[in-house]
């Protein structure tokens, strides 16, 4: 047997008066309060940098050709394609909006310059970047408009590429006569300028602010609004083009074939290197110079392997790059969010958090929200102080007026 208690089992009414149907609203989220920190960028650059250092060291004890002349031409353009790779997905990891078709995109663009590239530069390139554009349309209207994770539309849209790749069975010879390693070094400059400056702009806290509106801070299905619905989608258009020049650039330095491959170790390898400059995985967060030097890194790596007679495949070095760029991410998300206040615990948000409080104190009971919400009602009415009455006495006056009847 058990108690009825008043209000369970049975629908609130709001329109009620009286403090057990007050409604407790839902504390809306905080961003994090004062600026980001950037001591850890720093650090870990200078450790990208150092890196950077022996490694060229150890190339030019190896075979210093590589690194004057033809082969310096050379390597800087495909410095560039591996940086223009790496900034498509720094670009949209930064908006929290992974594009995982950077791969597919750029072998398809190489496939295609390839074949019309005889045809002349321009002819060969309008093509292709109008198809680069409208296909970062459709993505980004999956993305933003329905909200679904980028991750998942840009596998779909990857998909429909090697698709496309898919129809040729055999290596394409390239017939472009574009020959980019004539500007290779204004080629590297315009890289260095673009990834440099634009690390320095998004380290302003208001356009970094903006750039990582996309990025989930309570339920991850909820819209974030129509300014992060705009630069999110403009990130997913800016990554597909320039997934679609790195592919070029490629291709046009030097190669005389192409491989109709799926292209997703380029995916994976321009992933791993923008998390490994200190991209963080979950959008917003980023330094300033850290990809340019991975990618750096990458280029002088690939050469040094080439030069001492060995090979390696694309995928072990993407995976290398993800795994660490995971512990960077880590390492950027604990140490780069804003200082806490000095002598105060972190502040969790409005309300607290009830499954870490010590207290029974419960959110919206008036302290810090503006709600108050009176006690919960009593399980079992009150007691009455009035005297009980008699439950024999109805019996007593029965059993005299039977007798009275006898008599």
């Amino acid at each position: 047997m058990g108690y009825d208690e008043p209000g369970r089992g049975e629908s609130v009414d709001r329109h009620q008066s009286g403090p057990a149907t007050a409604v407790v609203p839902e504390p809306p989220p905080v961003a994090e309060p004062g600026p980001d920190r950037v001591a850890v960028h720093v650090a870990w650059e200078a450790v990208l940098a150092g890196t950077v250092g022996v490694l060229g060291l150890l190339l030019w004890l190896q075979e210093p050709r590589v690194l004057r002349g033809d082969g310096l031409r050379e390597l800087l353009v495909g410095v560039v394609g591996l940086g223009l790779l790496a900034l498509a997905a720094g670009l949209s990891l930064r908006t929290a909006a992974p594009n995982l078709a950077i791969g597919p995109v750029a072998v398809a663009a190489a496939l295609h310059f390839a074949e019309q590239g005889d045809r002349g530069t321009t002819e060969a390139m309008v093509p292709a970047l109008v198809v680069a554009v409208l296909g970062g349309l459709v993505m980004a209207m999956f993305v933003v408009l329905l909200h679904v994770p980028a991750w998942a539309a840009s596998l779909a849209a990857a998909a429909g590429v090697v698709t496309y790749i898919e129809r040729r069975s055999v290596p394409v010879l390239v017939q472009a006569h574009y020959d980019p390693r004539h500007n290779a070094y204004q080629l590297f400059a315009g890289l260095l300028a673009v990834a440099v400056l634009g690390g320095l702009f998004g380290a302003i806290r208001p356009v970094r602010g903006l750039v990582g509106r996309f990025r989930s801070v309570e339920d991850p299905a909820r819209r974030r609004g129509a300014v992060a619905a705009l630069v999110t989608g403009g990130a997913v258009v800016g990554s597909t083009v320039l997934a679609m020049l790195a592919g070029v650039l490629l291709v046009a330095n030097g190669a005389d074939r192409v491989v109709p491959d799926p292209g997703l170790d380029w995916t994976a390898l321009g992933v791993g290197m923008a998390l490994l400059g200190g991209t963080s995985a979950f959008g917003r967060r980023g330094g300033v110079s850290g990809t340019m030097l991975v990618v750096v890194l990458a280029g002088l790596f690939f050469a040094y392997v080439d030069a001492a007679g060995h090979e390696i495949s694309r995928w072990a070095v993407a995976g290398a790059a993800l795994a660490v760029g995971l512990v960077v991410t880590r390492m950027v998300e604990t140490y780069g969010r804003p200082r806490p206040a000095s002598g105060e615990p972190p502040d969790p948000g409005p309300g607290g958090d009830p499954s870490t409080s010590s207290g029974w104190a419960l959110p919206g009971t008036g302290a810090g929200t503006g709600t108050y919400v009176g006690p919960w009602p009593p399980a079992l009415p009150d007691r009455s102080t009035e005297d009980p009455a008699d439950p024999w006495a109805r019996w007593d006056g029965e059993r005299d007026r039977w007798h009275g009847d006898r008599g």
